[in-house]
């Protein structure tokens, strides 16, 4: 599975951005997709997933901000981000889990500027 990852950019606080993930090769039986960010000296941490036919699942630091969508016809999840925040600067990967394999993109970065 190979994941490509687009949308990130630099926002003024309060403002959105939009990422996008699309998967290709194997991508039958994807189970899971979802978002990660790693900020400088921070481990990477979940931002949200979404689960078979739409369940959804987000860090605490994003509820109500961040809105996680799914595709599974075209392969894709995105990513909805309002309200944002100077603390959600990082580099944000999007993931698959496909049977016992988690699969990652190769992040794009997201500046917050206050």
């Amino acid at each position: 599975v190979q994941l490509q990852a687009s949308g990130g950019g630099l926002v003024q606080a309060g403002g959105s951005l939009r990422l996008s993930c699309a998967a290709s090769g194997s991508t039958s039986s994807i189970n899971v997709m979802g978002w990660y960010r790693q900020a400088p000296g921070k481990q990477r941490e979940l931002v949200a997933t979404i689960i078979g036919a739409g369940r959804t699942n987000y860090a605490d630091s994003v509820k109500g901000r961040f809105t996680i969508f799914r595709d599974n016809g075209k392969n894709t999840v995105e990513l909805q981000m309002n309200s944002l925040k100077p603390e959600d600067t990082a580099v944000y990967f999007c993931s698959a889990g496909r049977y016992t394999a988690i699969y990652w993109g190769q992040g794009t970065l997201v500046t917050v500027s206050s």
